[in-house]
């Protein structure tokens, strides 16, 4: 394959038009997003969207009677869902930029990141007006926070923070996840009383779909970037010391934010003195705005869909979107990924089982987008042992479906494709204005040469009328 300073040099002589009709080596496609030589973040991605296929495919074909399972399981591993696969999106980006810098401009980067972000969050959109939530009925959102559309923006935001420092980054980070729900609870007081200020805010922060909300979410930029960072100087290493390093420091800290998560003390809404642990019960009635506010509350609800025993409450560590689940989720990510990364990248332990997810990984952005085709199939038919079985085979049709795809449709029309074809276009337009800025270059110094000549006669003249 050809080096990226090679691949500068090859197009800046075509057209654009051209240069997109150029075929796509297939490992760009699957490696646009990948750090390519420490394989467990592509594993643990891989993990993250199956157990997001298992969730949406259970919200919509488990049937009355076993849909309590559904909201205990979705609450106790949401850890497994966006918030990992989230963070490891944002991840993405330290090695989107630092793998390249130094080889093409600056604004080639820029564009990149750019272009793909824009387009995530249009294909985020896009799925906000398709998707049908099941119980909510049609609506159309345009706006509205979903994971597709967040890592977009995530991926725009953390190319302009990854240029602060790492002290500044985990101060913002941390004040983000603290503060959020106390500035959320205010918006949406706010919006309620009719102010039209908050009324806006809070449909910004918050949006008509607030599962993943700006704030706090966007916290996950910041600490997610400072570990990137510890990824890549890892992975240039490229030593057993500098990856046992790294596994260190993922699974230390992964333990301190889940114990900061369950036992640490949060300001209970707007009420700063009275503080709680992240391990209190909640309910729909106990927190500020309620599902319209906090969604993932639902679980409750439907985890009480059984005779058994009536669950008082969920706890605050549990509910995606407050400051403990914060903390919890991505101390749950670190610690996954410090697991894997030890097993596969420092112990080489590989099978059929790693491979599939690993391929998953790579494949990841299609493999969510395409899940939602044929969960309306089977709404609310199954109970647990036929749900299991039909959605393990069904995530394994879409694998065989993704191959077919790839190996042999080159993954022409995939969002993968789309993202490296944007980034091309990105490409040609940074070599332009790399080229203009090289002619201005180029002008000012004949300039100053002429000038400089211009000074040199006039002195000569000078000197020679002196004489």
């Amino acid at each position: 394959m050809a080096s990226q300073s090679d691949i500068e040099i090859d197009t800046e002589s075509i057209d654009l038009f051209n240069y997109l009709k150029m075929e796509i080596p297939l490992e760009d496609i699957k490696d646009y997003a990948s750090p390519r030589r420490i394989t467990s973040i592509d594993f643990v991605k891989g993990f993250a969207i199956v157990f997001i296929i298992l969730a949406h495919t259970a919200s919509g074909w488990l049937d009355l009677d076993s849909y309590y399972v559904y909201g205990l399981m979705f609450a106790l591993l949401d850890i497994l869902g966006p918030s990992l696969f989230v963070f490891l999106s944002a991840l993405s980006v330290i090695f989107s930029i630092k793998r390249k810098e130094g080889l093409i401009h600056p604004k080639i980067i820029r564009n990149r990141v750019f272009t793909r972000g824009l387009v995530m969050i249009i294909i985020g959109m896009i799925t906000n007006i398709v998707v049908i939530e099941p119980g909510e009925g049609f609506k159309i959102a345009i706006y509205g926070w979903n994971i597709i559309t967040f890592i977009g923006v995530s991926q725009i935001i953390s190319y302009y923070i990854i240029k602060w420092p790492k002290s500044v980054r985990i101060i913002i980070g941390l004040l983000i996840i603290i503060l959020s729900p106390t500035l959320r609870a205010v918006m949406y007081l706010g919006k309620e009383d009719g102010n039209i200020f908050w009324m806006i805010l809070h449909y910004i922060i918050t949006s008509p779909t607030p599962h993943l909300t700006l704030l706090p979410w966007i916290s996950i930029s910041f600490i997610s970037t400072i570990f990137g960072e510890y990824i890549y100087e890892a992975m240039n290493k490229s030593t057993k010391d500098a990856y046992i390093g790294l596994f260190r420091i993922f699974f230390v800290w992964g333990i301190i934010f889940i114990l900061l998560g369950i036992f640490a003390p949060y300001p209970d809404g707007l009420n700063f003195l009275i503080w709680e642990p992240g391990w209190t019960l909640e309910t729909p009635a106990t927190v500020v705005g309620g599902l319209s506010e906090y969604p993932h509350l639902v679980n409750l609800l439907y985890a009480n869909f059984q005779d058994f025993y009536v669950i008082p409450g969920m706890p605050n560590f549990l509910i995606r979107g407050t400051s403990a689940n914060m903390f919890y989720n991505q101390g749950a990510a670190l610690l996954i990924i410090s697991i894997f990364f030890y097993f596969i990248d420092i112990k080489k332990k590989s099978n059929n089982f790693t491979n599939m997810l690993i391929y998953f990984g790579k494949t990841s952005l299609s493999l969510f987008l395409i899940h939602f085709l044929f969960i309306p199939l089977f709404f609310r038919q199954f109970n647990i042992p036929f749900f299991l079985i039909v959605s393990l085979s069904y995530i394994g049709f879409l694998g065989i479906f993704m191959y077919i795809w790839m190996e042999y449709g080159r993954g022409v029309g995939s969002p993968e494709y789309l993202m490296v074809q944007l980034g091309r276009i990105g490409q040609k337009s940074g070599e332009a204005v790399k080229k203009t800025t090289k002619k201005m270059y180029a002008k000012i110094k004949k300039r100053e040469k002429v000038k400089k000549m211009e000074d040199f006669m006039k002195k000569l003249s000078k000197d020679g009328g002196d004489e």
